[in-house]
Formats: C-alpha cells, sequence, structure tokens
C-alpha cells in the first residue's frame, strides 16, 4: 500500500508552505482548501517582511522568530522562483516608520529605544534626513526611524508561485473542498470533507485560519478568532513613486513593482464581519494622508476587508496538538507570510522526523493547556 499522505487542511502561504516542503523532501501531500488556494486571507495581505518594525516591547520569542525566518527568506525566494519559474518580487529597501506630531514622536522615540536595547540596525532620523531618502514623504514630519533590514515581498505573485511549486513537487491539491471534521488518531488520523469524502493521512496538519474553529473534531483546541482588516489599493501613476514601506501611527503603505500601493490595514474585533465601511476607509485615508500627502491624486482601484487569524495571545501555533495525529500551524496573525518559511520548515522537520525545534517550541499549543478553551 503507498504511504498515507500528509494532510494539510488550508492552502494559504502557510498551507502551501508547508505542503511545499514536505513534497520536495518525497512525502505524499494532499491540501484541502474550502475555496481556491490562495485567495483568502494570504491574497488580502501586503506582503510585509518587517520585524524590526513590528517589534513589541512584550513579544521578544515572536520577534526572534521574526527574524529567524527573515534570514531565511532570501533562500527561500530564490528556490521557490527556481522551481516554480516565477519571481516573488522581494524588496529589501527597507521600511520607514514615522511620526506626524510631538505625541507620535515621543512614542516612536520609546520604540527607538527599545530597538536599540535589543541590538537591531535602526536609524534616527530627523525629517530633513527622511525626505532626503524618500522624497514622497511629508516634508513637516516629527522624526522617522529607518529599518534597512526590513523587506517585502508581493504576496499573491508569492501564493502563485507556491501552488506551482507544490504542483511540479508532486502535491495535489484540492480546492472548493472544505473539511467538515478531523478525526484524530495516534496511526492514521481522518479528515472528512463536507461532501463525506474520507482521507486518511498520516498526519493531518491544521493550517486553515479563521476556518480552523469550524472544523469538527478539533474540540479542546486553543481557539482561533478573526481580526478584521480593512485595506485600500491604489494605482501609483508618475511623478507619484513611492520607494519603500512607509508605516505611520495610524496607517501603513507598501509599494509593489507592478504600480500597485497597498494602504492599510485597520484592526478591529468584529468577528466574522467582512463588511468595508465608510469609517475604515476614512481611517486609512486620513492616516496615509498625514505621512504621505502625494496620495491625493490616486486612483483607488479596490478595496476589502480580510480576517486575521489570531489566538489568545497573539502569537501562532505551531507544533502537536493535544489530539494524537494533529500538528497545528495557524494562528499567525498579521504574520503569517513573513512567517512561512520558518513554519514551514520547521513544521516539515516535525512531520517528517518527529522533532519539535527550538524556533517553534515556544508556540507550542500546549502553553494554553492550563487555560480555558474554545471549541
Amino acid at each position: 500500500m503507498p504511504s498515507r499522505p500528509v494532510v494539510v487542511v488550508g492552502a494559504g502561504t502557510v498551507g502551501l508552505s508547508i505542503g511545499w516542503r514536505l513534497a520536495e523532501a518525497g512525502q505524499p501531500v494532499t491540501i484541502f482548501d474550502e475555496g481556491k488556494a490562495g485567495r483568502g486571507t494570504s491574497w488580502q495581505a501586503a506582503g510585509m517582511l518587517a520585524p524590526d518594525a513590528e517589534i513589541g516591547f512584550e513579544e521578544l520569542d515572536l520577534y526572534a522568530l521574526s527574524r529567524e525566518s527573515l534570514r531565511r527568506w532570501p533562500a527561500f525566494a530564490e528556490e521557490l522562483e527556481t522551481a516554480s519559474g516565477q519571481n516573488v518580487d522581494l524588496r529589501t529597501e527597507g521600511t520607514f516608520v514615522v511620526a506626524d506630531d510631538p505625541d507620535s514622536a515621543e512614542r516612536l522615540r520609546r520604540l527607538y529605544d527599545f530597538q536599540q536595547k535589543q541590538g537591531l540596525d535602526v536609524e534616527w532620523l530627523s525629517s530633513e534626513a527622511a525626505l532626503e531618502r524618500e522624497p514622497f514623504l511629508a516634508p513637516r514630519l516629527s522624526a522617522a526611524v529607518f529599518a534597512p533590514a526590513d523587506h517585502q515581498v508581493d504576496n499573491r505573485r508569492l501564493l502563485r508561485a507556491l501552488r506551482v511549486a507544490f504542483e511540479e513537487a508532486g502535491g495535489t491539491l484540492r480546492e472548493d473542498t472544505p473539511v467538515q471534521s478531523v478525526a484524530p488518531r495516534s496511526d492514521y488520523p481522518t479528515v472528512t470533507t463536507a461532501s463525506g469524502e474520507r482521507a486518511e493521512a498520516r498526519v493531518v496538519v491544521v493550517a486553515a485560519g479563521t476556518g480552523t474553529r469550524g472544523i469538527e473534531g478539533l474540540e479542546g483546541m486553543p481557539a482561533v478568532r478573526p481580526v478584521k482588516g480593512q485595506m485600500i489599493e491604489l494605482k501609483a501613476a508618475r511623478p507619484f513613486a513611492l520607494e519603500h514601506v512607509v508605516r505611520g501611527p495610524d496607517a501603513y503603505l507598501a509599494p509593489k513593482s507592478d504600480g500597485r500601493l497597498l494602504v492599510g490595514a485597520t484592526s478591529e474585533e468584529r468577528g466574522f464581519d467582512r463588511r468595508v465601511t465608510a469609517g475604515g476607509l476614512f481611517e486609512l485615508l486620513e492616516g496615509a494622508r498625514q505621512v504621505v500627502p502625494g496620495i491625493d491624486e490616486l486612483e483607488v482601484t479596490a478595496t476589502w476587508a480580510g480576517l486575521r487569524p489570531a489566538a489568545r495571545d497573539n502569537a501562532p501555533l505551531l507544533g502537536p496538538s493535544r489530539l494524537p495525529g494533529v500538528v497545528l500551524a495557524t494562528g499567525h496573525y498579521r504574520h503569517g507570510v513573513l512567517l512561512s518559511p520558518v513554519t514551514a520548515e520547521e513544521v516539515a522537520r516535525l512531520v517528517l522526523e518527529g522533532e519539535t525545534s527550538r524556533w517553534i517550541e515556544p508556540f507550542s499549543p500546549a502553553r494554553f493547556n492550563k487555560a480555558p478553551t474554545a471549541a
């Protein structure tokens, strides 16, 4: 009998990356997704790879994981481009974090001091110095921090490349096939689709993002909640030519090589509400205009609201679950694209070798075992 496949539930950037790494190692893999591969939360992201700009005062384990994943990104992108024949547009210009008034400058100074204590390669800039490097910044900014090590990638190109590389490596992709339930077992856990099809697996890897909570059989697992984020896509046109990712107090701007300019993103605890609202768009545009006023005449080409998957502590769930035969790779919140290389490679190692690495150990789902859980 052929060896049972690893079944991955979810075909976003995390699920596709895990599937690709397993398939290229010779492991049979089947990925199930409730919709089209790569067209969920990952498609609606901005593709920023910015651990230095996003470091949190109480998130040092997450920062270490993010920095390690960023370190792996160039090799990951190069291998993926070779395997797929597609360019993922990895850009390395760095990120500006800017303050637009004295209060935000004071907050930025506290962040900068913390970054310095952690040994980060960041630079404090006056408004004039920042304008010399990025002329499209607002001329009256109070201050800026430049993080040269932060990168970005075109997440949509990334998803298309991952799909091609996964299938070229021999992986099986089942789109429009929702998984209704998982039956955990130590020898061969089973997934059952909404149509009643059963598939036995060597291991089930749950990478379903906010869809995790709708899968039967995962009762008692740490809850993954949706956090709504509204975004705006603008079409850049000369003379406007923003070169860097810019993060302001109330919005960020991420320019893509194909001329798209992404403005995001709100953070709203609204459940599964996907409505684009006037208030959300106003908040984004006003925040963006304060730091890059040149967007005023750019055409709005799209708006959307995505749902980020977040655990209770906003850190990912990586590793063996309390259910036999079930591994979690979900709850990446705002960092799914950034954390894809380290998640894929360390979860693949776990599946193939049974080893939980030091990188993902702090994010074990077991950290919630003594806390209340949600189905």
